[in-house]
Protein backbone atom coordinates (compact mmCIF):
# COMPACT_ATOMS: atom_id res chain seq x y z
CA UNK A 1 0.00 0.00 0.00
CA UNK A 2 1.71 3.33 -0.99
CA UNK A 3 2.05 6.21 1.46
CA UNK A 4 0.29 8.93 1.34
CA UNK A 5 -0.03 12.32 3.54
CA UNK A 6 -3.91 13.25 4.44
CA UNK A 7 -4.51 16.65 5.20
CA UNK A 8 -7.69 17.10 7.64
CA UNK A 9 -9.48 20.21 7.50
CA UNK A 10 -12.00 21.24 10.09
CA UNK A 11 -13.60 24.89 8.46
CA UNK A 12 -9.60 26.40 8.16
CA UNK A 13 -9.48 25.97 12.02
CA UNK A 14 -7.96 23.14 12.38
CA UNK A 15 -5.19 21.63 10.30
CA UNK A 16 -2.97 18.56 10.87
CA UNK A 17 -0.63 16.41 8.45
CA UNK A 18 -0.93 12.91 9.09
CA UNK A 19 1.56 10.60 7.25
CA UNK A 20 0.06 6.93 7.60
CA UNK A 21 -0.86 4.32 5.57
CA UNK A 22 -4.29 4.96 3.42
CA UNK A 23 -6.83 3.45 1.41
CA UNK A 24 -6.67 4.03 -1.87
CA UNK A 25 -9.50 6.30 -1.83
CA UNK A 26 -7.23 8.72 -1.01
CA UNK A 27 -10.11 12.04 0.04
CA UNK A 28 -12.18 9.42 1.59
CA UNK A 29 -10.34 11.54 5.02
CA UNK A 30 -9.64 14.82 3.33
CA UNK A 31 -13.08 16.92 4.71
CA UNK A 32 -13.82 17.03 7.89
CA UNK A 33 -17.52 17.74 9.10
CA UNK A 34 -19.16 21.44 9.55
CA UNK A 35 -18.69 23.06 12.93
CA UNK A 36 -20.07 25.48 14.68
CA UNK A 37 -18.43 26.04 18.04
CA UNK A 38 -14.73 26.89 18.58
CA UNK A 39 -15.05 23.93 21.08
CA UNK A 40 -16.69 21.33 18.67
CA UNK A 41 -13.59 22.13 16.68
CA UNK A 42 -10.63 21.71 18.98
CA UNK A 43 -12.71 18.02 19.68
CA UNK A 44 -12.49 17.37 16.22
CA UNK A 45 -8.88 17.75 16.10
CA UNK A 46 -8.11 16.00 19.18
CA UNK A 47 -10.26 13.18 17.37
CA UNK A 48 -8.43 13.25 14.37
CA UNK A 49 -5.11 12.57 16.05
CA UNK A 50 -6.26 10.09 18.11
CA UNK A 51 -8.44 8.09 16.05
CA UNK A 52 -7.11 8.84 12.64
CA UNK A 53 -5.11 5.77 12.09
CA UNK A 54 -7.92 3.23 13.07
CA UNK A 55 -10.27 5.11 10.41
CA UNK A 56 -7.54 4.76 8.01
CA UNK A 57 -7.14 1.02 8.39
CA UNK A 58 -10.49 0.45 9.01
CA UNK A 59 -11.29 1.75 5.73
CA UNK A 60 -8.90 0.05 3.78
CA UNK A 61 -10.03 -3.44 5.50
CA UNK A 62 -13.54 -2.44 4.23
CA UNK A 63 -11.99 -1.72 0.71
CA UNK A 64 -10.05 -5.24 0.79
CA UNK A 65 -13.37 -7.07 1.85
CA UNK A 66 -14.95 -5.28 -1.21
CA UNK A 67 -12.91 -6.64 -3.23
CA UNK A 68 -12.77 -10.30 -1.87
CA UNK A 69 -16.50 -10.41 -2.08
CA UNK A 70 -16.38 -9.18 -5.74
CA UNK A 71 -13.21 -10.66 -7.18
CA UNK A 72 -15.45 -12.59 -10.04
CA UNK A 73 -17.61 -10.61 -10.69
CA UNK A 74 -17.91 -7.72 -14.03
CA UNK A 75 -17.27 -5.00 -11.43
CA UNK A 76 -14.35 -6.27 -9.29
CA UNK A 77 -14.20 -3.22 -7.02
CA UNK A 78 -11.52 -1.35 -8.80
CA UNK A 79 -9.56 1.60 -6.95
CA UNK A 80 -10.54 3.79 -10.28
CA UNK A 81 -13.66 3.20 -10.17
CA UNK A 82 -14.11 3.15 -6.27
CA UNK A 83 -12.93 7.24 -6.63
CA UNK A 84 -16.16 8.16 -7.79
CA UNK A 85 -17.88 7.67 -4.69
CA UNK A 86 -16.33 10.68 -3.67
CA UNK A 87 -15.36 12.70 -5.69
CA UNK A 88 -17.39 15.38 -6.14
CA UNK A 89 -16.92 15.92 -9.88
CA UNK A 90 -17.83 12.70 -11.05
CA UNK A 91 -20.00 11.14 -8.21
CA UNK A 92 -21.99 8.18 -9.00
CA UNK A 93 -24.83 6.71 -7.04
CA UNK A 94 -25.13 3.13 -8.62
CA UNK A 95 -25.68 -0.04 -6.85
CA UNK A 96 -22.00 -0.73 -6.24
CA UNK A 97 -21.62 2.28 -4.82
CA UNK A 98 -23.71 1.42 -2.13
CA UNK A 99 -21.68 -1.46 -1.18
CA UNK A 100 -18.73 0.69 -1.12
CA UNK A 101 -19.94 3.38 1.28
CA UNK A 102 -21.45 0.61 3.66
CA UNK A 103 -18.65 -1.79 3.65
CA UNK A 104 -16.65 1.36 3.93
CA UNK A 105 -18.67 2.51 7.00
CA UNK A 106 -18.57 -0.97 8.64
CA UNK A 107 -14.80 -1.25 8.32
CA UNK A 108 -14.24 2.09 10.12
CA UNK A 109 -16.74 1.27 12.46
CA UNK A 110 -15.37 -2.73 13.36
CA UNK A 111 -11.71 -1.49 13.14
CA UNK A 112 -12.37 1.90 15.83
CA UNK A 113 -14.34 -0.47 17.93
CA UNK A 114 -11.89 -3.52 18.03
CA UNK A 115 -8.94 -1.02 18.68
CA UNK A 116 -11.08 0.43 21.74
CA UNK A 117 -12.01 -3.19 23.19
CA UNK A 118 -8.02 -3.75 22.91
CA UNK A 119 -7.04 -0.58 24.82
CA UNK A 120 -5.83 1.70 22.00
CA UNK A 121 -7.45 4.51 23.36
CA UNK A 122 -7.04 6.04 26.54
CA UNK A 123 -11.18 7.16 26.91
CA UNK A 124 -12.15 4.07 26.11
CA UNK A 125 -12.86 0.56 26.63
CA UNK A 126 -15.18 -2.18 27.43
CA UNK A 127 -18.82 -1.87 26.93
CA UNK A 128 -20.12 -3.37 30.46
CA UNK A 129 -22.86 -1.17 30.69
CA UNK A 130 -25.03 -4.37 31.13
CA UNK A 131 -23.04 -6.22 33.34
CA UNK A 132 -25.27 -7.86 36.40
CA UNK A 133 -28.14 -8.14 34.23
CA UNK A 134 -29.97 -11.64 33.51
CA UNK A 135 -29.80 -11.77 30.24
CA UNK A 136 -31.59 -15.39 29.72
CA UNK A 137 -32.37 -18.44 31.50
CA UNK A 138 -29.12 -20.09 32.82
CA UNK A 139 -26.87 -16.44 31.84
CA UNK A 140 -26.34 -12.79 33.46
CA UNK A 141 -24.51 -10.41 31.25
CA UNK A 142 -20.95 -10.35 32.37
CA UNK A 143 -17.66 -10.03 31.06
CA UNK A 144 -16.11 -7.52 28.58
CA UNK A 145 -18.67 -6.57 25.25
CA UNK A 146 -17.13 -4.88 22.73
CA UNK A 147 -17.55 -1.62 22.73
CA UNK A 148 -19.58 -0.63 19.07
CA UNK A 149 -21.85 2.41 20.86
CA UNK A 150 -18.21 3.99 20.80
CA UNK A 151 -17.26 2.45 17.01
CA UNK A 152 -20.78 3.66 15.88
CA UNK A 153 -20.23 7.52 17.39
CA UNK A 154 -16.36 8.04 15.99
CA UNK A 155 -17.36 6.25 12.56
CA UNK A 156 -20.48 9.15 12.56
CA UNK A 157 -17.76 11.88 13.24
CA UNK A 158 -15.52 10.73 10.51
CA UNK A 159 -17.85 9.22 7.70
CA UNK A 160 -20.82 10.74 7.62
CA UNK A 161 -18.90 14.21 8.04
CA UNK A 162 -18.21 13.59 4.12
CA UNK A 163 -21.62 14.22 3.40
CA UNK A 164 -22.06 18.32 3.55
CA UNK A 165 -24.53 18.28 0.63
CA UNK A 166 -28.50 18.17 1.11
CA UNK A 167 -28.78 16.52 -2.73
CA UNK A 168 -30.59 13.15 -3.04
CA UNK A 169 -27.09 11.48 -3.40
CA UNK A 170 -25.97 12.70 -0.15
CA UNK A 171 -29.01 11.20 1.80
CA UNK A 172 -27.92 7.75 -0.51
CA UNK A 173 -24.47 7.82 0.61
CA UNK A 174 -25.85 8.63 4.29
CA UNK A 175 -28.42 5.96 4.12
CA UNK A 176 -26.10 3.30 3.02
CA UNK A 177 -23.28 4.39 5.90
CA UNK A 178 -26.19 4.02 8.67
CA UNK A 179 -26.60 0.63 6.73
CA UNK A 180 -22.92 -0.44 6.99
CA UNK A 181 -22.77 0.23 10.99
CA UNK A 182 -25.89 -1.50 11.43
CA UNK A 183 -24.81 -4.57 10.10
CA UNK A 184 -21.70 -4.55 12.34
CA UNK A 185 -24.25 -4.51 15.26
CA UNK A 186 -26.87 -7.26 13.12
CA UNK A 187 -23.78 -9.82 12.99
CA UNK A 188 -22.60 -9.21 16.39
CA UNK A 189 -22.04 -12.77 18.66
CA UNK A 190 -22.71 -13.56 22.19
CA UNK A 191 -19.77 -15.71 23.85
CA UNK A 192 -20.27 -17.05 27.29
CA UNK A 193 -18.38 -18.80 29.88
CA UNK A 194 -19.72 -21.48 32.13
CA UNK A 195 -19.88 -21.45 36.02
CA UNK A 196 -20.41 -24.02 38.62
CA UNK A 197 -19.77 -26.58 40.80
CA UNK A 198 -17.05 -29.41 39.12
CA UNK A 199 -18.17 -27.71 35.88
CA UNK A 200 -21.64 -28.10 36.29
CA UNK A 201 -22.51 -25.10 33.83
CA UNK A 202 -25.32 -23.90 36.17
CA UNK A 203 -25.11 -20.40 35.02
CA UNK A 204 -23.45 -18.87 32.36
CA UNK A 205 -21.96 -15.00 32.22
CA UNK A 206 -21.81 -13.68 28.53
CA UNK A 207 -20.64 -10.50 26.39
CA UNK A 208 -20.97 -9.55 23.24
CA UNK A 209 -18.16 -9.93 20.50
CA UNK A 210 -17.13 -9.00 17.42
CA UNK A 211 -18.17 -10.93 14.46
CA UNK A 212 -15.24 -11.64 11.86
CA UNK A 213 -15.00 -9.12 9.26
CA UNK A 214 -15.58 -11.68 6.41
CA UNK A 215 -19.55 -12.68 7.94
CA UNK A 216 -19.87 -8.60 7.90
CA UNK A 217 -19.09 -8.09 4.36
CA UNK A 218 -21.12 -11.81 3.47
CA UNK A 219 -24.00 -10.19 4.86
CA UNK A 220 -23.74 -6.85 3.21
CA UNK A 221 -23.16 -8.71 -0.03
CA UNK A 222 -26.42 -10.48 0.47
CA UNK A 223 -27.92 -6.41 1.14
CA UNK A 224 -26.29 -5.36 -2.18
CA UNK A 225 -28.18 -8.29 -4.03
CA UNK A 226 -31.32 -6.86 -2.58
CA UNK A 227 -30.36 -3.09 -2.63
CA UNK A 228 -33.70 -1.06 -3.65
CA UNK A 229 -33.64 1.66 -6.96
CA UNK A 230 -35.34 4.82 -5.65
CA UNK A 231 -37.14 6.67 -8.06
CA UNK A 232 -37.11 10.74 -6.79
CA UNK A 233 -40.16 12.45 -8.36
CA UNK A 234 -37.77 14.79 -10.18
CA UNK A 235 -41.14 16.70 -11.70
CA UNK A 236 -42.42 17.65 -7.77
CA UNK A 237 -39.07 18.84 -6.94
CA UNK A 238 -38.34 21.08 -9.67
CA UNK A 239 -42.36 22.27 -8.91
CA UNK A 240 -41.38 23.05 -5.09
CA UNK A 241 -38.60 25.38 -3.33
CA UNK A 242 -35.59 24.31 -2.54
CA UNK A 243 -37.21 23.19 0.89
CA UNK A 244 -39.92 21.07 -0.38
CA UNK A 245 -37.13 19.61 -2.51
CA UNK A 246 -35.23 18.39 0.19
CA UNK A 247 -39.00 17.10 2.28
CA UNK A 248 -39.74 15.17 -1.42
CA UNK A 249 -36.51 13.73 -1.03
CA UNK A 250 -36.57 12.68 2.70
CA UNK A 251 -39.71 11.61 2.60
CA UNK A 252 -38.33 8.92 -0.22
CA UNK A 253 -35.62 7.70 1.86
CA UNK A 254 -37.97 7.33 5.48
CA UNK A 255 -40.06 4.85 3.33
CA UNK A 256 -37.05 2.32 3.17
CA UNK A 257 -35.84 0.79 6.19
CA UNK A 258 -31.96 1.82 7.37
CA UNK A 259 -30.99 -1.85 7.19
CA UNK A 260 -31.12 -2.33 3.77
CA UNK A 261 -28.74 -1.17 0.58
CA UNK A 262 -30.28 1.21 -1.47
CA UNK A 263 -29.43 2.83 -5.04
CA UNK A 264 -30.61 5.80 -7.86
CA UNK A 265 -28.74 4.81 -10.61
CA UNK A 266 -28.39 2.03 -12.97
CA UNK A 267 -25.00 0.72 -12.81
CA UNK A 268 -23.46 0.58 -16.69
CA UNK A 269 -22.14 -1.49 -18.72
CA UNK A 270 -18.69 -3.24 -16.38
CA UNK A 271 -17.80 -5.40 -19.36
CA UNK A 272 -17.16 -2.85 -21.29
CA UNK A 273 -13.75 -0.26 -21.06
CA UNK A 274 -14.89 2.87 -20.15
CA UNK A 275 -12.18 5.28 -19.55
CA UNK A 276 -14.45 7.94 -18.31
CA UNK A 277 -15.50 6.30 -15.72
CA UNK A 278 -12.45 4.51 -14.78
CA UNK A 279 -13.94 1.31 -15.82
CA UNK A 280 -11.35 -1.45 -16.79
CA UNK A 281 -13.61 -4.06 -18.55
CA UNK A 282 -13.21 -7.47 -18.51
CA UNK A 283 -10.82 -8.44 -21.08
CA UNK A 284 -7.84 -9.61 -19.47
CA UNK A 285 -9.38 -10.39 -16.07
CA UNK A 286 -8.71 -14.02 -14.89
CA UNK A 287 -11.60 -16.96 -14.47
CA UNK A 288 -12.28 -19.75 -13.30
CA UNK A 289 -13.38 -22.77 -15.20
CA UNK A 290 -13.20 -25.82 -12.38
CA UNK A 291 -11.33 -27.06 -9.85
CA UNK A 292 -11.98 -28.56 -6.04
CA UNK A 293 -13.69 -26.54 -3.40
CA UNK A 294 -15.20 -23.70 -6.02
CA UNK A 295 -18.65 -22.39 -5.12
CA UNK A 296 -21.57 -22.51 -8.06
CA UNK A 297 -20.73 -18.97 -8.81
CA UNK A 298 -17.11 -19.15 -9.15
CA UNK A 299 -17.45 -22.00 -11.66
CA UNK A 300 -19.44 -19.91 -13.75
CA UNK A 301 -17.25 -16.81 -13.62
CA UNK A 302 -15.42 -17.58 -17.36
CA UNK A 303 -19.24 -17.88 -18.44
CA UNK A 304 -19.57 -14.48 -16.49
CA UNK A 305 -16.91 -11.97 -17.41
CA UNK A 306 -16.06 -13.74 -20.96
CA UNK A 307 -18.30 -15.51 -22.90
CA UNK A 308 -21.56 -13.17 -21.62
CA UNK A 309 -19.60 -9.91 -22.44
CA UNK A 310 -18.30 -11.06 -26.22
CA UNK A 311 -14.74 -13.01 -25.41
CA UNK A 312 -13.35 -15.81 -25.41
CA UNK A 313 -11.74 -17.52 -22.92
CA UNK A 314 -7.96 -18.51 -23.27
CA UNK A 315 -6.12 -21.25 -21.87
CA UNK A 316 -2.89 -20.52 -20.85
CA UNK A 317 -0.14 -23.22 -19.32
CA UNK A 318 1.86 -20.71 -16.60
CA UNK A 319 5.10 -22.34 -14.85
CA UNK A 320 5.30 -21.36 -10.90
CA UNK A 321 7.96 -22.04 -8.79
CA UNK A 322 7.32 -22.96 -5.23
CA UNK A 323 9.02 -24.03 -1.96
CA UNK A 324 8.95 -27.89 -1.81
CA UNK A 325 10.62 -30.52 0.12
CA UNK A 326 11.47 -28.45 3.19
CA UNK A 327 13.67 -29.90 5.91
CA UNK A 328 14.34 -28.20 9.98
CA UNK A 329 17.67 -28.10 10.54
CA UNK A 330 19.12 -27.54 14.43
CA UNK A 331 19.43 -25.02 15.20
CA UNK A 332 17.55 -23.11 13.46
CA UNK A 333 16.56 -22.78 9.37
CA UNK A 334 14.42 -24.40 6.95
CA UNK A 335 16.07 -25.46 4.25
CA UNK A 336 13.86 -25.62 1.11
CA UNK A 337 13.74 -26.71 -2.69
CA UNK A 338 12.35 -24.76 -5.69
CA UNK A 339 9.60 -26.78 -7.56
CA UNK A 340 8.34 -26.10 -10.60
CA UNK A 341 4.91 -27.09 -11.28
CA UNK A 342 2.93 -25.99 -14.79
CA UNK A 343 -0.75 -25.07 -13.98
CA UNK A 344 -3.47 -24.21 -16.00
CA UNK A 345 -5.64 -20.80 -15.89
CA UNK A 346 -8.18 -19.12 -17.69
CA UNK A 347 -8.43 -15.26 -18.61
CA UNK A 348 -11.23 -13.45 -20.77
CA UNK A 349 -8.98 -12.61 -24.24
CA UNK A 350 -10.06 -10.64 -27.28
CA UNK A 351 -13.44 -10.08 -28.80
CA UNK A 352 -14.69 -12.80 -30.37
CA UNK A 353 -15.11 -13.44 -33.51
CA UNK A 354 -18.44 -12.50 -34.93
CA UNK A 355 -19.95 -15.23 -37.48
CA UNK A 356 -20.74 -14.20 -41.29
CA UNK A 357 -24.08 -13.83 -40.78
CA UNK A 358 -23.96 -11.40 -37.73
CA UNK A 359 -21.31 -9.46 -39.54
CA UNK A 360 -24.49 -9.47 -42.37
CA UNK A 361 -26.68 -8.37 -40.13
CA UNK A 362 -24.60 -5.35 -38.50
CA UNK A 363 -23.58 -4.09 -42.26
CA UNK A 364 -27.40 -3.60 -42.96
CA UNK A 365 -29.01 -4.66 -45.95
CA UNK A 366 -27.14 -5.95 -49.65
CA UNK A 367 -27.52 -3.44 -51.94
Amino acid sequence: MKRNTFIFTTVGLCCAIFDTSAWSVNNFLMTGPKVLEFQTVIFLCKAYLTYSTSVSVGAHSGIEECKHQFNWERWNCPESALQLSTHNRLRSATRETSFVHAISSAGVMYTLTRNCSMGDFDNCGCDDSRNGRVGGRGWVWGGCSDNVEFGERISKLFVDGLETGQDARALMNLHNNEAGRLAVKEMMKRTCKCHGVSGSCSIQTCWLQLAEFREIGNYLKIKYDQAQKLEMDKRRMRAGNSADSRRTTVETFSNVLTTELVFLEDSPNYCMRNASLGLHGTEGRECLQGGKNLSQWERRSCRRLCTECGLRIEERKIEVVTNCHCKFRWCCVVNCLDCKQTVTKYYCSGRRAMSNKTRRRNRGPKR
